[in-house]
């Protein structure tokens, strides 16, 4: 399949949600407050680990919104289950409060992000917007103090990245949008858009968050 740096094929249609908590009412809450978008579809709602990687497999979404607590398991292990399967799925933790480790857990398990389950239904349903177009959701503070977590290897990836795919890179781990970028190195977002979707090429990534978690393993980045 082949890696994209934005996620959906078919931008006109609505975007299609997977919702998965144990807890029912956060789950039904969730679903009510996504489906009355007119631009998001809610394509169905899990409470395991199980089931969300069959519905994960069935009913094909763009996103998923996934909690970290579930009875068979956790929202780690289904993310990096789902990704492994069906990369092109956008993956949003959702959690209760916020664990520097489970978050570093969820990146590098390839989720585009969290977002903590007291924001309000225009910060969800931007989430879902934002991931759906390809976009992280750890803002620059955050990964700061994330990657030093991130566990680093020596697996030869990245040794084929330009001096300007390097460039777009340690913007992506500021934080950077591709329109930000743009206007930073003066090129198009076209451009920008491929040079990123290169990045995650060479760095077998699916999203710009696991792509800098691969970085920052492989010792690529600048000191953000």
């Amino acid at each position: 399949m082949t890696r994209s740096d934005t996620a959906r094929d078919t931008p006109g249609e609505p975007i299609r949600v997977v919702v998965c908590d144990d807890h029912h009412l956060v789950a039904q809450g969730v679903s009510m407050v996504l489906g009355a978008e007119d631009d998001i579809e809610v394509v169905g709602v899990a409470g395991s680990v199980a089931e969300v990687r069959e519905m994960a497999m069935s009913r094909r979404p763009d996103v998923v919104l996934m909690d970290y607590g579930l009875p068979d398991g956790d929202g780690v292990t289904a993310t990096a289950a789902i990704k492994a399967s069906q990369p092109d799925v956008q993956v949003i933790m959702l959690t209760s409060f916020l664990d520097e480790e489970i978050l570093v857990a969820a990146i590098e398990a390839g989720c585009s992000g969290y977002v903590t389950k007291h924001k309000g239904a225009e910060e969800l349903t931007a989430a879902v917007r934002l991931v759906a177009a390809g976009e992280a959701l750890v803002s620059p503070d955050m990964l700061a103090r994330l990657l030093p977590r991130m566990r680093r290897g020596n697996h030869g990836l990245g040794w084929d990245l330009t001096p300007r795919e390097r460039q777009v890179l340690d913007l992506l781990a500021h934080g950077d949008s591709k329109e930000a970028i743009a206007r930073r190195l003066f090129l198009s977002t076209n451009t920008v858009r491929n040079h990123i979707q290169n990045i995650l090429t060479k760095l077998g990534a699916h999203s710009r968050l696991e792509a800098v978690a691969a970085a920052a393993r492989e010792g690529l980045l600048h000191k953000v």
